[in-house]
């Protein structure tokens, strides 16, 4: 049985896969290239130093008010990119051990660590409120800024050199200097350092475009967004304070998702029987 018929769009969602797969690359002679990451690191720069300024003239019901509503956003952003998946079981599977892996990695306590080495060479380390605040910023900034389709489809097409990549994270740099505003205003100095996750996770991403090309199928892609949105439904959770998750600790679960639909179309199992 072919790889198509592996891939085959679910038919609840047939404009959502098309949209998809019109987003991968053709096969062509491409070099590799990282302006999309670089705007988007200096859109959130620029996001981000409007939102300190702005954020000195708000009262602390107002700033909690802003994480509120981005949280709210949030909800609806991962609704919809959880939405991508032609089988819930993938993004299940998925979800439930990338945790473990999580977990046992303490992802979660390693990423705070690294913000508060970032924090004590910009602030004062002394000052626990002043500490938390920046984690809180840093971590919750990245996990947006980073999670969703056009951080890695866009990444990596830009990667290799396709307009339509830097197109897309043309798109996005707009959307998170916005949000990054936003967040600044409410969350602090913290929010600015996510930068270095856009430049890492982005850079990376492009470097791998560049080097495998088209190995990302579109069901692959598909369920990576899908898991993607749910990580961004427990993301809300934390900024709405329902729910006091360790997100980032469900992160490799966009790693196996993947790499589970390469496993089906590899040994010849239908995602997608309906």
């Amino acid at each position: 049985m072919s790889s198509c018929t592996h891939c085959s769009p679910p038919r609840r969602c047939p404009d959502a896969w098309r949209r998809l797969q019109s987003a991968l690359p053709s096969a062509q002679d491409r070099s590799a290239t990282l302006g999309g990451t670089l705007l988007n690191a200096i859109t959130v720069l620029f996001g981000g130093l409007t939102g300190l300024v702005i954020g000195q003239r708000l009262n602390e019901r107002l700033r909690g008010a802003l994480v509120s509503g981005i949280g709210l956003v949030t909800v609806v952003v991962g609704v919809s990119n959880a939405g991508q998946s032609g089988n819930i079981i993938i993004p299940l599977v998925s979800i439930v051990s990338g945790v473990v892996v999580g977990e046992l990695l303490n992802i979660d306590r390693r990423l705070q660590g690294f913000a508060g080495w970032m924090q004590a060479r910009v602030g004062d380390s002394s000052d626990g409120q002043a500490r938390a605040r920046f984690i809180n910023g840093y971590l919750s900034a990245s996990l947006v800024f980073c999670v969703g389709p056009l951080t890695f489809v866009g990444s990596l097409q830009d990667g290799m050199g396709l307009p339509i990549g830097f197109q897309q994270l043309a798109i996005k740099s707009v959307l998170d200097m916005i949000t990054a505003a936003t967040f600044a205003a409410s969350m602090g100095v913290g929010v600015l350092f996510s930068i270095v996750t856009i430049l890492v996770l982005q850079g990376g991403l492009a470097l791998l475009g560049s080097t495998l090309g088209e190995v990302m199928s579109v069901a692959m892609i598909a369920e990576m967004t899908a898991v993607g949105g749910v990580i961004l439904i427990g993301l809300a959770l934390v900024l709405l304070e329902l729910r006091p998750l360790r997100v980032a600790n469900f992160l490799p679960a966009l790693i196996i998702a993947p790499l589970l639909v390469a496993l089906a179309e590899a040994t010849g199992i239908i995602l997608y029987p309906f």
